[in-house]
């Protein structure tokens, strides 16, 4: 069954952890954060909206529908200036027209059902030239082979029925593109990113992670037998000595958001 983003028993879920460096490399290389007002939409536990103010960011709204996964963020991330969280959908955030120079959005938009009203809204509470900012997998992404430092790919391999899960609900670059595009944006452009995840201590840590399922959605769609055989086959394919650095490959989308075409004269 799919995750539950309001039950109580995974609200740290996707707070638990530390962002990589290779990820603020990626965004640095996007867009310069030093003073800007940024908004990361879908921000559960917080750690990429806190990882924006570290940047440099003057203001960071993160905004979630989750209240479990807000309370998180704000337990996690409490005291850190310019940072504040706010309950919202991300087809009506409830932030000003307007209000930020970019929106950032990290593995939200394979849940939506509705992924134009989310670039809509984008493109809404952007100022002119704001820069909006998705990341997200490809089902080329999802569909690399597995690796030592490339786990999932080893979801897949030992249970085929969840890549029909994420060929499902992962999104195609182009409509990704074409979406954008129509909500708004010019200068659309993509690239793939490799981001570590986590470095586990070694393989009894990383078992206890994937028991826990934290972070990692696709794996709610096993049963507690199943999930336990992929751990194991997991096993097989490590050492089981030293740490673990598990990777994954992404897709950033990014665009800025174009003037509002002048209304015709009378």
């Amino acid at each position: 069954m799919p995750i539950d983003f309001h039950a109580e028993r995974n609200r740290m879920s996707y707070a638990g952890r530390d962002v990589s460096p290779d990820w603020a490399e990626a965004i640095r290389a996007l867009v310069d954060p030093e003073g800007l007002d940024v908004a990361d939409i879908g921000c559960g536990g917080g750690l990429y909206a806190a990882e924006w103010t570290r940047l440099g960011a003057a203001t960071v709204v993160g905004v979630d529908f989750s209240a479990e996964m807000l309370g998180a963020a704000r337990e996690r991330h409490r005291g850190l200036a310019g940072l504040r969280f706010v309950q919202g959908d991300a087809g009506a955030t409830g932030l000003p027209a307007a209000s930020v120079d970019v929106v950032f959005s990290r593995a939200l938009i394979h849940h939506l059902d509705d992924r134009d009203a989310c670039f809509r809204e984008a493109r809404r509470i952007l100022r002119p030239q704001g820069l909006v900012i998705l990341q997200n997998r490809t089902p080329e992404d999802v569909g690399l082979p597995g690796a030592p430092d490339h786990l999932r790919g080893y979801y897949f391999e030992r249970c085929p029925r969840l890549r029909t899960v994420e060929d499902a609900r992962r999104p195609r670059s182009e409509a990704i593109v074409s979406g954008l595009r129509k909500a708004g944006f010019g200068d659309v452009r993509s690239r793939s990113v490799w981001e570590t995840r986590q470095v586990h201590s070694g393989f009894a840590a990383l078992a206890a992670d994937l028991r826990a399922r934290t972070g990692r959605s696709i794996l709610h769609a096993l049963s507690d037998a199943e999930l336990v055989d992929l751990i194991g086959f997991i096993g097989t394919r490590l050492l089981r000595e030293g740490p673990v650095t598990e990777r994954d490959r992404w897709t950033l989308w990014w665009g800025r958001a174009e003037p509002e075409a002048a209304a015709p004269a009378a």
